[in-house]
């Protein structure tokens, strides 16, 4: 996916709050931020929610045979 640049204005507190987070999580600024806007925009977790369907769709079967066929997802 092509990037494009965005410039934000932040007082010197935030950003260097924004380049301490980024340190510790080993990433750049850039990559902190761009993540955090993901998080917020939902996507972080509706990818982890289609991994999970489809992880148990995957094993839909072993599930059953280990829980019984009454264990559908949802109790």
């Amino acid at each position: 996916m092509p990037k494009t640049q965005l410039n934000v204005r932040v007082d010197e507190a935030t950003a260097e709050a924004a380049r301490q987070r980024a340190m510790q999580r080993g990433m750049s600024v850039n990559r902190y931020i761009e993540e955090l806007v993901k998080q917020d925009a939902g996507e972080v977790g509706r990818t982890f929610v289609e991994a999970a369907a489809d992880f148990m769709k995957q094993y839909e079967s072993v599930f059953a045979e280990e829980f019984g066929p009454e264990c559908k997802g949802t109790r």
